[in-house]
């Protein structure tokens, strides 16, 4: 990261602390603020910067990670063979153990030396959870739990928007619009999850081409680290077409839902932070 965009988002973190802090200082539980932004958007950078600038501020805080709650591979080659050959991709709704995190959010209020709360890591170069043995594990109640993730906070389609295809994943491999009318009814088991939410924050991209940019620049480093699953140009544009749908969907429908909206240009400058 460069020195501009490392001071923009200590900025942005100080920013977005000050707005909520007398919430969460009032709060009798851990104060769950969820940081919703696609793909490349930088939200797993600014929730660590909000961590370690709200622990400076006495606050106890953890980050939970949406992608992290992934099924494993062989779980999502389970449901490619059960319902819908597409779902052996990772990150769409119904790709995420939804239960584990939500016994995870019951129990982190509780968390200390003798009942510590562990939660899982997703290994994306190798597209499967780490061994639960190296799973982290919390020893304290937070004051500040931020649950960043892609999809956060977006509600289903309406049902006649699934007719048309988006893309030529969808027209060639979901001709007849089984996968996707199945993720949209996913989409509603998330929904008791996104009203646990204290407050939602989103990082709105300036449109889904940027996105992909966006999301294809973290691929490539990546690759130049070789890690064994990455993916190069052409694995890439199929990838994000999983998500090219719900991600124009993210972009129309949450700024809306948010009660802050962090706008960006092109090269990821904030342009604008409004408060709902």
């Amino acid at each position: 990261m460069n020195i501009d965009a490392s001071t923009q988002n200590s900025a942005l973190a100080e920013h977005l602390l000050d707005q909520y802090a007398g919430r969460i200082a009032r709060a009798r539980r851990p104060y769950l603020l969820g940081l919703s932004g696609l793909q490349g958007s930088g939200k797993s950078t600014l929730a660590r910067e909000m961590k370690a600038q709200a622990e400076a501020r006495g606050w106890p805080t953890e980050v939970l990670s949406l992608d992290d709650f992934y099924y494993s591979r062989s779980e999502r080659e389970a449901l490619a063979h059960q319902i819908h050959p597409l779902l052996k991709t990772r990150g769409v709704p119904g790709t995420h153990e939804i239960e584990l995190l939500m016994s995870v959010l019951a129990a982190l209020p509780h968390a200390s030396e003798k009942l510590p709360v562990s939660y899982p890591r997703f290994d994306k170069g190798r597209d499967t959870r780490v061994p639960p043995s190296r799973w982290p594990k919390v020893t304290r109640a937070p004051k500040l739990i931020v649950l960043e993730g892609w999809a956060l906070g977006i509600r289903p389609q309406l049902q006649a928007a699934l007719d048309i295809p988006v893309n030529a994943l969808e027209r060639e491999e979901d001709p007849e619009g089984i996968w996707r009318h199945w993720v949209n009814k996913q989409l509603r088991g998330y929904q008791p999850l996104w009203r646990k939410l204290d407050a939602l924050i989103v990082l709105q991209a300036p449109s889904w081409d940027i996105v992909r940019q966006w999301r294809s620049q973290q691929e490539e480093e990546l690759l130049a680290r070789h890690a064994p699953l990455a993916m190069d140009a052409k694995a890439m544009v199929r990838f994000l077409a999983h998500y090219e749908r719900l991600s124009r969907h993210a972009l129309k429908s949450l700024p809306a839902l948010a009660d802050s909206t962090v706008e960006y240009d092109t090269q990821r400058h904030v342009t604008g932070v409004t408060h709902n």
